[in-house]
């Protein structure tokens, strides 16, 4: 197992091949989709921005955006996108209390060992009234099980997926780890039919498989997706 941030700077280097395209765009477009409304002329921070790819489509909704991450080699491409970012660990982030309307972070929080204390500095960056947007890994999903029987993928050199901390969730562990000043007032589900990433670059199969998760992002079935954004807002 490597700590998060060896890992991520090994992954910097090849973290974007692919994702102007097919799976992955359709989860950014998904993502960020969700999150606009929320963003919209308000204070935004995303916790692991990485290379930048969401923060970077969200800047101009936002009256002020920011963005945080472990990895110096993800940053770097941030930084080259013109986006203001730092970097800071999740559970001990450089900014100050109360300082933004809205708080996000995808595919960042399965790979915490500390969930609650990520969370709690999360709710402390927010102001009353604000919003976080926090993503969990689904263990009721086709994605979990896929993970499950796969065998390792190689991300960088001699690095694999499997070399890195990542837990998978339910709704109820995920929200019992909230902060109480947190509620929360909805969520999208995202990947609920995708068996693996190829079929989205199949050309009749990307448009079935596309039409089938846009569909089933905001219904009931959004339960069962491999990624689970959860909306909670800060009381007051």
């Amino acid at each position: 197992m490597r700590d998060n941030r060896t890992y991520y700077d090994a992954f910097s280097e090849r973290y974007e091949i692919g994702r102007d395209a097919g799976y992955h765009a359709l989860v950014d477009a998904l993502t960020v989709e969700f999150l606009r409304p929320y963003a919209r002329g308000r204070d935004v921070l995303e916790v692991g921005c990485g290379t930048g790819l969401i923060l970077k489509e969200i800047a101009g909704d936002a009256h002020r955006s920011a963005g945080a991450d472990l990895s110096a080699g993800m940053l770097r491409q941030s930084k080259e996108r013109g986006l203001r970012v730092v970097q800071g660990n999740a559970t001990a982030l450089p900014f100050g209390s109360e300082t933004f309307d809205v708080v996000c972070a995808y595919k960042v929080l399965p790979h915490i060992q500390d969930l609650k204390a990520a969370l709690l500095e999360m709710s402390r960056l927010l102001r009353p009234g604000g919003h976080l947007l926090i993503e969990f890994y689904n263990r009721r999903s086709l994605r979990y099980l896929v993970k499950r029987l796969k065998p390792a993928t190689r991300v960088a050199g001699d690095v694999t997926d499997e070399e890195v901390f990542t837990r998978y969730d339910t709704r109820e562990t995920f929200s019992a780890a909230l902060p109480p000043d947190l509620r929360v007032v909805a969520s999208r589900g995202i990947r609920v039919f995708t068996p693996a990433a190829l079929v989205h670059n199949l050309p009749v199969l990307r448009g079935v498989f596309g039409f089938l998760e846009r569909a089933a992002a905001d219904s009931p079935l959004r339960g069962f997706a491999g990624f689970v954004t959860v909306v909670a807002r800060k009381g007051g």
